[in-house]
């Protein structure tokens, strides 16, 4: 029997395939092959569904998989009913693409991700907090941030209003590819109502909802974390009768004199809707307004800018709704799942998935807001810049910190914006503060 020698190289270039056999543990190989199916939302970008599904079957092809992708609209909740079902039925696809709290929802159904984001963690870093406290609602990882649909519900803007109007000026405040100058530490709250009030007069109001609505709870949620008021804690203990809660809603009723008179009916196209027609100066809304009104307003699109929020006495926070993908634990082909969902969460596809739908997206990944297209998309040139979290501004997700099962119901019910509503009709505040606690109390019971 012959003996071959071991070389030093040799040596090497075998510890080297090893190690990365041992980090990268779902490489194609025999168990990464067979077929999947994947339920992607529906993106409304054109070209951004098609750069997913690029990337995706380029994975399906080096790993020898079988591969089918869905992409479920969100109109009519269908994409939320597709999970619900799947969830009952134990069959469908084997990953699927969850909003928010819905990891949290379907807990006894989702196959644990900490091998996953073990990987994932140590190649790109650490995601927002917001992430982290949806995606592992009880310590263990049940899904993977997505690249896809997470954003932020930030201000978007028209310069030309704002400083026609109110004096203010956002741009000075917030430069193209640059952090926010110091001027921005005058867009607080404080500032907005007086300049909500001139925009109003001048016939240009801010187009901000309050039905029960996502783009509602968003920015409301926002108005309520920078006054510091919350309805309820992390521990699970109601504080809704507290003096910063009626701090927050005695602003908001004030502001909603401001307001056009019908947000109450809005959905959440009314105020993407009320900016592109050129009737408002403000909405707070990722960048969906300026890619529609670059199409068909684009006298509107070359004066918009997209900058953080209005500061308050406990700080500056922007609403984030994150996007997942979680694994069904009744996959049958859970080894080729966790390498699609690694191969989906790199840099490169990232950066790739964001180019392509126009800076829409915001990875989670805080590393990741250096890519170039948000500087340089247009016009005008440097609009959605400050789109990816800049400065002084925190991300969080209103019913935070309660339990995500508590918080999803806070959100889902719109309690803060009904709670304004009740006090603009004149209810007095001891009486909405009272009707939120039973609310609250209630979803407890649940």
């Amino acid at each position: 029997m012959r003996t071959k020698n071991l070389t030093r190289r040799r040596f090497l270039a075998t510890t080297a395939a090893t190690s990365a056999l041992v980090a990268m543990p779902y490489v194609r190989g025999s168990y990464a092959a067979g077929k999947l199916s994947v339920g992607f939302w529906d993106h409304w970008v054109p070209g951004a569904n098609k750069a997913m599904t690029e990337i995706c079957e380029a994975w399906a092809k080096a790993e020898r998989v079988d591969l089918t992708i869905d992409y479920i609209s969100t109109q009519g909740n269908k994409l939320l009913l597709t999970i619900s079902v799947e969830a009952q039925a134990k069959s469908g696809h084997d990953i699927m693409d969850f909003s928010a709290w819905e990891p949290a929802q379907h807990a006894d159904s989702l196959e644990p991700m900490d091998d996953v984001m073990r990987e994932v963690l140590a190649r790109n870093g650490p995601v927002d907090p917001v992430v982290d406290y949806l995606g592992k609602p009880s310590g263990q990882w049940l899904a993977v941030p997505g690249i896809r649909g997470t954003l932020l519900l930030c201000s978007c803007s028209r310069f030309d209003l704002l400083k026609e109007h109110a004096g203010i000026d956002i741009q000075a405040m917030y430069p193209p590819g640059a952090q926010p100058t110091k001027a921005a530490d005058d867009w607080t709250w404080e500032n907005f109502l007086p300049a909500a009030e001139k925009c109003h007069k001048a016939g240009y109001a801010f187009g901000l909802p309050l039905g029960v609505t996502t783009d509602s709870v968003d920015w409301v949620g926002a108005l309520f974390e920078a006054f510091g008021a919350k309805l309820v804690d992390a521990k699970g203990n109601v504080t809704v009768k507290s003096d910063v809660v009626g701090r927050a809603l005695d602003y908001a009723k004030r502001l909603a004199a401001f307001l056009p008179p019908d947000v109450s009916a809005w959905d959440n196209t009314s105020n993407n809707k009320w900016l592109i027609s050129g009737k408002g100066a403000l909405i707070f809304n990722p960048p969906s307004a300026w890619a529609v009104a670059k199409r068909d307003a684009p006298q509107v699109a070359e004066k918009l800018w997209t900058h953080a929020m209005p500061k308050g006495p406990a700080g500056r926070y922007v609403a984030m709704l994150p996007r997942m993908q979680g694994l069904w634990n009744f996959s049958k082909n859970k080894s080729a799942a966790k390498s699609l969902m690694l191969h989906v969460s790199s840099r490169e596809a990232a950066e790739r998935l964001v180019a392509a739908c126009q800076g829409y997206d915001l990875p989670p990944f805080v590393k990741f807001n250096d890519f170039k297209t948000w500087d340089e998309e247009g016009p005008p040139k440097g609009t959605i810049s400050h789109y990816p979290n800049k400065g002084d501004q925190v991300p969080m997700i209103p019913g935070a910190p309660a339990p995500p099962l508590i918080a999803a119901q806070i959100y889902n019910q719109a309690i803060m914006p009904k709670m304004i509503l009740r006090m603009v009709q004149g209810e007095p505040m001891e009486k909405t503060l009272a009707w939120a606690a039973t609310e609250v109390e209630g979803f407890m019971r649940t």
